[in-house]
């Protein structure tokens, strides 16, 4: 049996010669609808080519530079997010992306707006994840201006400009850890909250719509003062276990960002009793042992791959229509796991 020619292409194709010799040399000169119908053609009959007008293809797509900014690369999430944002970005079908993502170790607001403004003249759009702070808001603002799209990733970002979104509805996300909370506890008690820091909307936003929902319910619960955990693994687990000391009544513990770790292992060591509800975030390998286990009943993540595609499709749609047009702003829907579940 010999192998298809190029004539062969062209009749499975339903085009002409000279339009399979332009897709294998300079696919820019064919309308998209005609390559992807010549490559499919060619994939069906086994073409020999195939390689080279995938080549050909992708050469010829246009290019979009993004960039990621993402806190620190020792925290599981942070490194799951960005390997699932390079596959996202591979797998992009519109056009060739080339993602550069950035972890910042150093989170204080000077070295956050350093770093957006560092890389805007690199990049078509950004995406970045940061507590709200004015130096910050300036730095987008700046690259605004500039022309550069900007996305709040994870958490809600503001500055005077359109600054788009891609993340969860956080108020239904502390609303959905309230009615956990309130359909799981067998007694009415006290509910410790930590929250990493304040200045990151979406933990603000979670504390929120938990305080609104078991307002609006009149469930009986105290809810004690949030502490901070500044994002700390360790600090997660001396607030943690103070609050134990201070209240050892509690029934639950809602943590609602920063040091989940540090707070499941102080659960850990605790024990305080089967009855105890604890909801925390993100399904990392020590959330999953521990909702396997009972350390943590309940909790509520992102969906990963759903999260990159998105930010990677909202960052190209952004750099098509311009920071002037409006904000790219998606909102999805999160996941809840139980030792069911996992």
């Amino acid at each position: 049996m010999t192998r298809p020619t190029i004539k062969d292409l062209a009749d499975a194709a339903g085009v002409s010669v000279s339009t399979v010799n332009r897709v294998l040399s300079d696919a820019s000169s064919v309308r998209k609808p005609t390559r992807e119908r010549v490559r499919h053609a060619a994939e069906r009959i086994g073409f020999y080519g195939l390689g080279t007008i995938d080549y050909s293809i992708r050469e010829s797509a246009e290019v979009h530079r993004l960039g990621i900014l993402l806190q620190q690369g020792n925290r599981s999430f942070y490194r799951d997010l960005g390997a699932v944002l390079t596959e996202a970005a591979e797998d992009y079908q519109d056009g060739r992306v080339e993602l550069v993502v950035e972890f910042l170790d150093d989170l204080s607001p000077n070295n956050v707006a350093d770093r957006l403004l560092a890389i805007s003249g690199d990049c078509d759009a950004i995406a970045l994840v940061a507590a709200e702070h004015p130096l910050v808001s300036e730095a987008i603002d700046t690259v605004l201006r500039a022309g550069t799209p900007v996305c709040g990733l994870v958490a809600p970002l503001s500055a005077r400009g359109n600054v788009g979104y891609i993340g969860l509805d956080h108020w239904k996300v502390g609303r959905t850890a309230a009615w956990a909370f309130d359909r799981m506890c067998r007694e009415r008690g006290k509910i410790g909250i930590l929250v990493g820091n304040h200045r990151y909307r979406n933990q603000d936003l979670n504390e929120s719509g938990f305080r609104s929902y078991l307002r609006e319910h009149n469930s009986g619960f105290t809810l004690l003062e949030p502490r901070s955990t500044f994002e700390s693994a360790a600090v997660a687990r001396e607030m943690t276990e103070e609050l134990f000391q201070e209240h050892p009544d509690m029934c639950g513990l809602f943590i609602s960002g920063g040091g989940v770790t540090g707070a499941v292992a102080a659960l850990r060591d605790i024990n305080p009793g089967r009855d105890f509800v604890s909801v925390g975030y993100e399904l990392i390998d020590v959330t999953r042992t521990a909702l396997i286990d009972g350390v943590l009943t309940m909790a509520i993540c992102h969906p990963m791959k759903e999260v990159a595609r998105e930010t990677i499709t909202a960052l190209v749609k952004a750099k098509r229509t311009g920071p002037d047009v409006g904000a790219q702003s998606v909102a999805l829907g999160f996941e809840i796991y139980t030792s069911e579940n996992v």
